[in-house]
């Protein structure tokens, strides 16, 4: 009768953190906050998705990949054709691009699951640059050039519609933790995580490592296409420079592992600390600095704390004997 109960608990908690955000985005309005801590909280929390996302297969079963800024970008690309054949309104253009980077990370898990390792990393890495240069001869999404989309200013009862693609980021962000919180526990976590220890003696245990590393890029594909689905709307302008940007990649990477790569936990704090610093860093010193800020606090963690800021923690905590 307990497991019941935790889901409830769950359920509540996410309301009520959605009720909070909602109240302060009134009180924001009320005493005029800078609009720009809604630019970079809606980049903060893109950061917790995708880094959530990658975690699916990097974290829990051991799968670097290096595509990120690919299915960033097909899911924001989605939306943009989506948009140009009927004007579909972002609760349509989020599933589209969803389902769209799902069948997407379903085909490139059939094609190059086999490989492991460093050689399943540049297979990744290597679909990234090949959906970008089909991007960039696609003349109707804009090809090199880029295109735009016409948001309105405002979109009730928010007081404009960065304020309204804020909220839909922390809504997308608190289903891509429940996902990952939900895998982390049920049988599939489990299979991914001997998958993670040893591959070849799950397959000899009997762990269905083809079927559940299938399902793991199918998930993580789709959250990482949710995740880029509003961006051509957050920036009014998209083309594949900036859609593609590696600066996608490697944050999806050096959050987790700063954060703790093997607890749905750890994407969120890397995400939210690496994010924040790189936001700040953008107003007060220069967003060129954003790669070098990664590389430095990565390689910090990787020497101080290797299993990242959970893992730390729980070595702190740890009852000494």
């Amino acid at each position: 009768m307990r497991a019941p109960a935790v889901k409830l608990s769950a359920f509540w908690i996410g309301a009520a953190l959605v009720a909070l955000v909602g109240a302060l985005l009134t009180i924001f309005d009320v005493v005029a906050i800078n609009k720009f801590i809604f630019f970079a909280g809606y980049v903060v929390l893109q950061y917790v998705v995708l880094a959530t996302a990658w975690n699916i297969m990097g974290g829990y079963m051991g799968y670097v990949n290096f595509g990120t800024a690919g299915f960033f970008a097909v899911g924001a690309y989605a939306s943009v054709v989506l948009y140009n054949l009927i004007e579909a309104p972002l609760a349509l253009m989020i599933p589209f691009s969803g389902v769209v980077c799902g069948l997407l990370g379903l085909a490139m898990g059939y094609l190059t699951l086999r490989l492991r390792g460093v050689f399943f990393a540049i297979a990744t890495l290597a679909m990234a640059i090949v959906l970008e240069t089909l991007i960039i001869n696609w003349d109707y999404v804009g090809g090199a050039t880029g295109a735009y989309i016409l948001r309105s200013r405002e979109k009730a009862p928010f007081g404009d519609y960065v304020e309204f693609l804020f909220f839909v980021m922390l809504l997308l962000a608190i289903f891509a933790v429940a996902v990952a919180r939900w895998i982390e526990i049920s049988k599939a976590g489990r299979g991914f995580t001997a998958i993670r220890d040893d591959e070849i003696a799950a397959e000899c245990a009997g762990v269905p490592t083809l079927r559940l590393k299938l399902i793991a890029t199918t998930v993580s594909g789709f959250l990482m296409g949710v995740a880029g689905a509003p961006f051509a709307l957050y920036v009014g302008f998209i083309e594949p420079s900036s859609a593609f940007n590696l600066v996608y990649a490697v944050n999806a990477i050096a959050m987790p592992m700063i954060g703790g790569a093997t607890t749905w936990l750890g994407p969120v704090i890397g995400a939210l600390l690496l994010g924040t610093v790189q936001q700040v860093a953008t107003v007060t010193i220069s967003s060129e600095l954003n790669l070098l800020i990664v590389g430095v606090v990565l390689v910090f963690f990787v020497i101080v704390a290797p299993e990242g800021i959970v893992g730390l923690i729980r070595k702190w905590w740890r009852p000494r004997k």
